[in-house]
């Protein structure tokens, strides 16, 4: 039997850059008492406020935890980033939560913003209510800011308030549900005033809309307004709870996080109409109870010089302390408020903690006593941003590998690797601010300063033309000597054919047991070529040579080998070629004009454009573009998008480089 939850809520602050959610967070936690004054939250719940990794000191760049009670509930926040280079943070708290509240501007131009959101918390099925903050900067009317937002919502918007303006300024609103008006007292409650007349017809209207909305699931509220009955409140708000519970509506509040203005009434809306936590954890499969399997997911990891932590939701079941999770023992139980861990001995089902020395749990992983099949998680990011990194001190070469593993396992939206062709190690992320922030990570928690730079391009060559080319390799030093003597027929192949090696050999003019060494050193120079980089869509045939019985050996045809082919290369016209890359950018149609022109102008081949699958309004652009030119596409890209625009790519093919380019390239690289 499933047990009642109904006194805790967990609730994910979500919203794009700038639009008050850390702020609309500290004002309920204020008004419910549960910090002393405003900004202590701020100054301690991420590294960003206290550090240069922020570019913006209000940024914050990963996930916090505050809890307080309103109406004997306990809730429980996550304040989700809002930068779109920390997505993935946000998307992996998410997948823990009840309910998230999106919080946005006032503004109709930022808007679009919303999409990537709105979309992501559609396809988890998250309930979701909007708040849309800083009214007192409004210049757009409220109803135009609901249409906005109508169309990146793929669920009906259900507005429970109506704003009441003096001059342009908010002072009040309107509850839709009971048709009382209140006028708002900065840092305290509202108080109820009569209704406005003029605005009567307006908030009848939007009255109506949000009953007619409601009615399209459920036929008995639909029967009463055609019959003209006024529903009583009790039946609106239970429609509003079963709806919300089952992420068909998304309810609409209004207010100023700044002055404490609406924020009781979003308090209010959570308690009462909000899902419980076993209506999430059923909609994943589990069975929510105290006493059943305890199952738990891991949404963030902290690394700190107090250990490792790994938050968690306990989908199922009781954990306490000590117990074995995955084969680890937990070595700790504490709720979070910001940076302030608070020990407990057990956690039950439906709270959001943190468990302490799980060395191995990662962010995502599913944590059990058995063995239970892996609950789905956030999709990882991929990544559009690179630097090639190197520490400051050489010593510090040794420990640089296991440092940025502990490093994506904080941040999975890092990933790193050593370049097969450059050696370079190179660190990708979802943008400049994004790599900043972790490498600043690396030098505060690790004490692991680096140097960087925009990765190499791993630019390849080839050959025009076919050589025949005679290599010998004589030495003599006292006792036996050094004998190797070779023709090598030169050729290219086939754009990505690679490279091909054969001999010829009649007569035993060249032993066999020496052929090898001749492959062997034809290939080792093609890992340089006289161009300076590997050599690709090459074929090489060994056609004739001599040996010496007593001087020859297989060392002494490699040389050979070399000699020939740094003669033969140099008369085959060496061309350099560039990777290209097959690339599907996705943005709001809206900019899809400026998302091609972006593309030619960075010497792309633009291969077509179509509307995106699953994404109302957004089209994908198709093109091959030269990875020289992808360094700080994200950064152009999301600049002429509002922000949302994003891309997938892999390497296609290797192609020719324009002669003026190469020059250019190959300039810097002997200056290198």
């Amino acid at each position: 039997m499933t047990q009642n939850l109904d006194p805790v809520r967990n609730v994910a602050l979500v919203g794009p850059y700038s639009s008050g959610k850390t702020t609309l967070l500290e004002s309920m936690l204020a008004v419910t008492g549960a910090i002393a004054r405003k900004g202590s939250i701020k100054e301690k719940n991420t590294v960003a406020d206290h550090s240069p990794e922020a570019r913006d000191r209000a940024m914050s760049v990963e996930v916090s935890v505050a809890t307080t009670t309103h109406a004997d509930t306990k809730i429980t926040f996550l304040d989700c980033p809002g930068s779109i280079e920390f997505a993935q943070e946000t998307y992996n708290a998410l997948v823990g939560a009840g309910t998230a509240i999106v919080v946005c501007e006032a503004d109709v131009a930022k808007v679009l913003t919303l999409a990537p959101l709105f979309k992501f918390l559609d396809d988890w099925e998250i309930p979701h209510l909007v708040f849309i903050n800083k009214l007192d900067r409004c210049r757009d009317s409220f109803m135009d800011i609901l249409h906005a937002i109508k169309t990146v919502s793929s669920r009906p918007l259900v507005p429970q308030q109506y704003p009441i303006r003096q001059d342009q300024n908010l002072i009040g609103y309107i509850d839709l549900i009971d048709e009382q008006a209140y006028h708002y007292h900065t840092g305290q409650s509202a108080d109820p005033v009569p209704l406005p007349p003029e605005l009567r017809s307006e908030e009848q209207a939007a009255r109506d809309e949000m009953l007619e909305t409601l009615s399209e699931f459920d036929d008995h509220l639909l029967e009463e307004l055609l019959e003209e009955i006024n529903p009583p409140k009790e039946e609106i708000l239970k429609d509003l709870k079963q709806d919300l519970s089952a992420d068909l509506v998304v309810p609409v509040f209004l207010g100023i996080a700044e002055q404490d203005c609406g924020v009781r009434p979003l308090l209010d809306a959570l308690v009462r109409e909000a899902p419980d936590p076993s209506v999430t954890a059923e909609r994943r499969g589990l069975t929510p109870t105290e006493a059943g399997e305890p199952i738990a997911q891991v949404l963030k990891t902290y690394h700190s010089a107090g250990g490792k932590l790994s938050l968690v939701r306990i989908w199922q079941g009781t954990i306490t302390d000590g117990m074995t999770l995955n084969n680890e023992r937990v070595g700790g139980i504490y709720r979070l408020m910001g940076s302030q861990q608070q020990g407990t001995n057990e956690a039950v089902v439906g709270e959001l903690v943190a468990l302490g020395r799980l060395d191995h749990a990662k962010t995502g992983d599913t944590l059990s006593v058995n063995t239970v099949e892996p609950l789905r998680k956030a999709d990882r990011l991929e990544p559009v941003f690179a630097l090639a990194i190197s520490p400051e001190r050489r010593k510090d070469e040794v420990k640089l590998s296991g440092v940025l593993h502990k490093l994506v396992e904080a941040d999975p939206a890092l990933q790193w690797e050593q370049h097969e062709d450059t050696r370079e190690v190179i660190l990708w992320g979802q943008g400049e601010i994004h790599l900043q922030v972790s490498l600043a990570r690396l030098a505060r928690q690790f004490n692991l300063p680096m140097t960087t730079q925009p990765p190499q391009i791993p630019y390849k060559e080839t050959i025009r033309k076919s050589t025949n080319i005679h290599g010998r390799y004589k030495h003599q030093s006292g006792g036996h000597g050094a004998f190797g003597d070779v023709f090598l027929d030169i050729q290219p192949q086939p754009r990505g054919e690679g490279f091909r090696f054969t001999d010829s050999i009649v007569g035993g003019v060249i032993p066999k047991q020496y052929i090898p060494g001749v492959e062997t050193g034809v290939r080792e120079y093609l890992n340089q070529g006289p161009l300076g980089f590997p050599v690709v869509d090459v074929a090489v045939n060994l056609s004739n040579g001599s040996y010496h019985s007593v001087d020859s050996s297989e060392q002494a045809f490699k040389q050979a080998a070399r000699i020939a082919m740094t003669e033969g290369m140099a008369k085959c016209e060496p061309i350099l070629l560039e990777p290209i890359l097959n690339i599907q950018i996705a943005a709001p149609n809206e900019f899809t004009s400026k998302v091609l022109q972006l593309v030619s102008g960075r010497r792309g081949q633009i291969l077509g454009y179509e509307p995106l699958e699953g994404w109302q309004n957004w089209d994908n652009v198709t093109a091959y573009l030269p990875q020289a030119e992808m360094q700080d596409f994200i950064v152009e890209l999301r600049s002429l998008t509002l922000g949302v625009g994003f891309f997938h790519w892999q390497y296609d093919h290797l192609q020719e480089m324009p002669d003026k380019l190469m020059a250019n390239v190959l300039a810097k690289a002997s200056a290198s």
